[in-house]
């Protein structure tokens, strides 16, 4: 089973200060603009810098309960090409945490 980069919605949908979360093959994951905060009304020239944060974890606990020793997260850049990055990099994780 794969994550499908579909499925992560477009660069936009993470404008607003919202995190998607998911899980595939026992593994939960989370992909959030850093710093999370809605800017989509914000004028581009006026925003701060910012990165799309991936993290993921074994399940079966929430992101709010999961141990942070059990996470990993990287950073990509916040754009539609660094989303794609991000998927690859969950399914490699997938690949990786599932094996373990």
């Amino acid at each position: 089973m794969r994550i499908d980069p579909k499925e992560l919605y477009s660069i936009s949908f993470y404008e607003y200060g919202e995190a998607y979360f998911g899980s595939c093959a026992g593994v939960r994951y989370r992909i959030a603009r850093e710093p999370l905060k809605n800017v989509h009304y914000t004028p581009v020239d006026q925003r701060d810098p910012a990165v799309l944060l991936a993290t993921v974890w074994p399940e079966p606990y929430a992101y709010g309960t999961a141990d942070p020793e059990t996470m990993k997260s990287k950073e990509f850049e916040f754009s539609a090409e660094g989303l794609a990055a991000a998927a690859q990099w969950l399914n490699g994780q997938v690949d990786e945490i599932g094996k373990a």
